[in-house]
C-alpha cells in the first residue's frame, strides 16, 4: 500500500512537514487523512502507523515515520531537497535537526492553527521569546552564508531545512510574530511556495467538525 498518513491539516505541524518532503520529491502517494481528536485519544493512527504517530509513509514497500525521516527518504529520489555542497548540506542537516527537537516552548506556547489569522496574539513568556529570536537569528544567518539569491534558505530550491520549517513559517503568520526584515522576508517566501499554498487550500476544506476547542480558543 501507498500512502500517507497525515493528521488534521489544520492543526497537524509535523504531518505538514511529511506531506511538503513527499510532494517536493514527486512520490505518487495519496494522502490518507485521519482528524485529530486531541491529547493522544486518536487511536485511528495508532492502529496503522509505528510509533503512534503522524506522518507515517508507506512507499513501494517501505514504511516510513518521523518527518525528518520522510526528508532523508525523499531526498533519495530528489537529491536536490539538500544543498549540494558539503558544509551547506551539513548546515542545512544541523539546523533541520535543532527544529526537530528543540524550540518545545514556542511549540506548545503558539501551536499551529491555519485557520486563527487575525485574533490576538497570545502571552508569551521570555522562553518562548528566546525561540523567536534563535529562530529569527539562524534563518538570518543561514541566508546570509548559503541562501545565494534566496528566496530558500539555500538558495532557489524549497529544500528539506525549509520543510523543517515551514510549520514554524506559518505560526508566525498565524499569530503575527514581529521578526527582523529579513526574516520576514523569508517567511513570506515560503508562505508563497505552491506547495504551501496547496496545504494551506486543504485546510481550509476540510470540516468544521474537525476542529478542536482548546486550539481554537487560544487568542
Amino acid at each position: 500500500m501507498n500512502r500517507l498518513v497525515i493528521g488534521t491539516r489544520r492543526y497537524s505541524s509535523w504531518s505538514l512537514r511529511g506531506w511538503l518532503a513527499v510532494r517536493a520529491a514527486g512520490l505518487d502517494v495519496p494522502d490518507h487523512v485521519i482528524a485529530l481528536r486531541g491529547g493522544g485519544q486518536t487511536t485511528e493512527i495508532h492502529d496503522v502507523s509505528p510509533n503512534g504517530l503522524v506522518p507515517f509513509l508507506e512507499h513501494d514497500g517501505a514504511q516510513i515515520w518521523e518527518s525528518l525521516a520522510i526528508c532523508e527518504y525523499c531526498a533519495e529520489f530528489a537529491p536536490s531537497l539538500w544543498p549540494e555542497e558539503r558544509k551547506a548540506r551539513a548546515h542545512a542537516r544541523s539546523i533541520a535537526s535543532e527544529m526537530h527537537s528543540g524550540f518545545r516552548a514556542l511549540r506548545q506556547a503558539l501551536p499551529m492553527n491555519l485557520g486563527r489569522e487575525g485574533r490576538a496574539l497570545p502571552e508569551m513568556n521570555a522562553e518562548v521569546l528566546r525561540d523567536i529570536a534563535r529562530i529569527d537569528a539562524l534563518w538570518v544567518d543561514t541566508l546570509a552564508r548559503f541562501g545565494g539569491e534566496g528566496p530558500y534558505l539555500f538558495g532557489t530550491v524549497l529544500g528539506n531545512a525549509d520543510i523543517m520549517f515551514a510549520p514554524v513559517v506559518s505560526r508566525f503568520a498565524s499569530y503575527a510574530v514581529a521578526l527582523s526584515p529579513r526574516a520576514a522576508c523569508y517567511r513570506d517566501a515560503v508562505l508563497a511556495h505552491p506547495l504551501m499554498k496547496e496545504w494551506t487550500a486543504l485546510a481550509a476544506a476540510e470540516p468544521a467538525s474537525w476542529r478542536l476547542d482548546p486550539y481554537e480558543s487560544l487568542g
